[in-house]
């Protein structure tokens, strides 16, 4: 019998079939989104933080406080609404607020905040400009940290930041979100290319380690870390200081990491949701997250109603005949999206690459991809033969071949 799966496109919903000799079982923890609001997830969150107290007990009335956003969570609005009224339940006033986020975002959230908190101050982190960065303290490797000066001068420090897969640090999110994201341009840079193509399960990446060296170094921040769920909903809220992190990565696990028995020769990947979330990196961690398990010469299928910008990177990849060569190019240009467009050559270089998204026929080719468009071309790649592995929410998930028993 055919197995039917019902996959989340963008909005859309598209419906495969693959027949049952043909269809590898995906193994996770399969762990279901809260059915509570991601309002009441922050606030369950606040109120019983990871081996600690609610975060109001850490502050007094007259502290700064400094928190740094993550615009690209799900639920931004309320779950930032939340930390907000949490904030002023421990004496915390508006105009005692700064809210901090990366370089190059946009703030267009604070139209969705609360009127009591709309004149909250707001402040876009510039590596560039040294008025903006304060010397923190020397690593034990020597490097000398400078981080956003609100953040360093601040009394009380919130990080508010999504769990994600990452192929500089492994796990994106919390102590990430502070070094090296609101750090200098020295340190950025120096993590331009510093990528790996591994599963972050079960190993240390040096990024990460740093980062956690330059936390410890900042204080004791309160970390809230937000585990996304299927489309653009939240699945748990992690909240604590430091020590949490460890259980924020864990949960992320439990949720985005999945087995498989055996190598899929065809891998089709789904990205559900708003398609102004998706990004390019998105489609990357996607086309990877398939490379992973199909081995060479195998088909990997990513489906987009997206067309998220492209950045310097991509933009040199379109440029070229082909892929040979094209990592030194880019080892060359150091463009910021580096690593998205190293995740996409590990995919295509190798593998058939298939392509269903908002872009036009042309820029998909130039990407050394074949652009789809229809349920039915699906279809006729399942129909081709060989083992399918069919993953919802792609660009979230964490696939590995199960070791034998």
């Amino acid at each position: 019998m055919p197995a039917p799966f019902g996959l989340h496109v963008g909005k859309s919903r598209w419906e495969l079939e693959v027949p049952g000799d043909q269809c590898l079982e995906l193994h996770h923890a399969q762990r279901p989104n809260s059915p509570e609001p991601a309002a009441i997830l922050a606030r369950e969150a606040l109120e019983h933080p990871y081996q600690f107290q609610p975060m109001r007990r850490a502050l007094t009335p007259d502290d700064r406080v400094a928190i740094v956003l993550d615009p690209g969570i799900p639920a931004l609005p309320d779950i930032l609404s939340e930390v907000l009224n949490h904030l002023a339940s421990g004496g915390i006033s508006s105009d005692a607020v700064t809210i901090v986020t990366p370089s190059g975002t946009q703030q267009d959230w604070i139209e969705k905040l609360p009127e009591e908190w709309g004149s909250v101050r707001r402040e876009i982190h510039d590596p560039s400009e040294h008025n903006n960065l304060a010397y923190l303290s020397t690593t034990q490797a020597g490097r000398r940290i400078y981080l956003n000066r609100t953040v360093v001068e601040a009394d009380f420090v919130v990080v508010i930041s999504g769990r994600k897969y990452d192929p500089i640090a492994g796990y994106a999110g919390a102590e990430l979100s502070l070094f090296p994201s609101i750090s200098d341009e020295e340190a950025l840079n120096s993590f331009v290319g510093e990528m790996s193509t591994k599963s972050p399960i079960a190993s240390e990446w040096p990024v990460r380690l740093e980062a956690l060296e330059v936390v410890h170094l900042l204080g004791m921040p309160f970390l809230i870390q937000v585990i996304e769920g299927a489309d653009d909903t939240v699945a748990q809220v992690v909240a604590g200081l430091p020590p949490s992190s460890e259980e924020g990565m864990r949960q992320q696990d439990l949720r985005w990491h999945a087995t498989v028995s055996e190598p899929a020769d065809t891998v089709i990947l789904a990205l559900s949701g708003e398609n102004e979330r998706i990004t390019f990196l998105d489609l990357a961690r996607a086309a990877a997250c398939g490379a992973r398990v199909v081995p060479r010469g195998g088909r990997i299928a990513i489906l987009s109603t997206a067309s998220p910008e492209l950045g310097e990177g991509a933009h040199l990849l379109r440029s070229l005949d082909g892929t040979t060569g094209a990592r030194k190019r880019l080892a060359r240009e150091k463009p910021k999206d580096w690593a998205a467009c190293l995740l996409w050559l590990f995919a295509v270089r190798h593998h058939s690459i298939f392509l269903a998204s908002g872009y036009p026929d042309d820029v998909v080719e130039q990407l050394f991809a074949t652009p789809i468009r229809t349920v039915e071309e699906v279809q006729r790649l399942i129909a081709g033969g060989g083992k399918v592995l069919v993953v919802p929410d792609g660009h979230k998930f964490i696939v590995t071949i199960s070791e034998p028993s």
